[in-house]
């Protein structure tokens, strides 16, 4: 911002020299007085009420929350827990899977808080430290995004503060969402996930695959042809060729705490029932298996941010394809990351997602 300084004068002041700075001033604050209204950062939280737990009733239990969710067959708890205090921006972390847990989106602790920026994890029915009701039933779409709609309302989160970021199914759910409930979002984050599964697969199969070389390839789909998922070849194969490039790019033997944790909390029924058997795509008679959203994202009127990764698993170009279907959609790549770019480009990756979250906001 631009600020206008008088020139120094060395003679005494005149009246009407005075009366003509007087008049200036006056103008300089109708103009200020006049500018859009933007949230400054002195209107951040302290350090202090970030951290206040006044009034909150989760005082006894540093934030944590178990929610009931009603459903057709009864009501079940869910586990959620709140870091921070700012009415302004609050933000609901969707986590993958299905049937993983909030455990990997704890690196978020060391980038969010500094920001100011209030935020929930949040263990979705039938994981980690939710309820786990065994009922295939429930596990559906539909179910999910009622869930998160009821976990809304109980967390108190509306349009003026309310954003989600879901990362890979978290963002098929989050899309979901949106296309019932937008009028209940302030900003929407889509992490690591293309709005095709059937456009998933492909580029799995044709573009990422293909990069292993020929013979692993040949015979990583052998195994996969014959559902011989659990062979040890094939699991040996996943993981000397597919992880480490493509889901974090860490050496098996050095991934993050968190990451290990949540992937060794998975709901392995859940998964299987929604995503299937398969660790290179989507099982064809998996309920996942057709969702496609493409050319319904122009529904979604709310500011989208769309992540995608040089090394994702998921097509990075169809994640800025879906930034430009989108009305307000944005698009972030991260370009030495892959799937769990929260980690493998970490300074990218949440850099965009403050950036994000503040701009929508209005915050310099």
């Amino acid at each position: 911002m631009r600020l206008y300084s008088f020139p120094y004068i060395s003679e005494k002041p005149t009246i009407s020299m005075k009366i003509s700075r007087l008049l200036s001033l006056l103008l300089m604050g109708f103009f200020f007085a006049c500018r859009p209204a933007t949230q400054e950062k002195s209107d951040l939280p302290t350090l202090k009420t970030y951290f206040d737990h006044t009034n909150k009733e989760d005082v006894l239990t540093g934030g944590v929350r178990m929610i009931p969710i009603e459903t057709p067959k009864g009501t079940f708890k869910v586990w959620t827990k709140r870091v921070g205090n700012n009415p302004r921006m609050k933000l609901l972390l969707l986590h993958g899977g299905p049937g993983a847990n909030h455990a990997y989106f704890e690196a978020f602790d060391s980038f969010l808080p500094q920001e100011g920026i209030e935020y929930y994890y949040y263990d979705q029915l039938g994981s980690a430290l939710s309820e786990k009701p065994k009922d295939s039933t429930l596990w559906t779409i539909e179910h999910f995004v009622e869930e998160v709609e009821q976990v809304r309302q109980a967390l108190d989160l509306d349009k003026d503060n309310f954003y989600i970021l879901g990362h890979s199914w978290g963002g098929i759910l989050g899309i979901e969402y949106a296309l019932k409930y937008q009028e209940n979002l302030k900003g929407l984050i889509i992490s690591n996930m293309m709005s095709s599964i059937p456009a998933y697969v492909d580029y799995a199969q044709n573009v990422l695959g293909p990069q292993f070389g020929k013979e692993v390839y040949d015979e990583l789909m052998a195994l996969e042809n014959a559902k011989e998922y659990d062979n040890p070849r094939y699991l040996e194969l996943i993981y000397e060729h597919h992880y480490p490039q493509h889901v974090i790019r860490f050496p098996l033997d050095a991934w993050p705490e968190p990451v290990s944790r949540g992937f060794e909390g998975l709901n392995a029924d859940l998964y299987v029932y929604m995503q299937g058997v398969s660790e290179f795509g989507v099982t064809e008679g998996a309920t996942l298996a057709d969702w496609d959203r493409s050319e319904e994202l122009g529904k979604i009127t709310v500011p989208t941010l769309t992540i995608g990764a040089e090394f994702d698993t998921m097509d990075p170009k169809h994640m800025e394809e879906m930034a430009e279907k989108l009305p307000k959609g944005s698009y972030l790549n991260c370009p030495q990351g892959s799937h769990f770019a929260m980690y493998d480009d970490q300074q990218a990756y949440f850099k965009g997602v403050i950036q994000f979250i503040k701009e929508v906001n209005g915050v310099e």
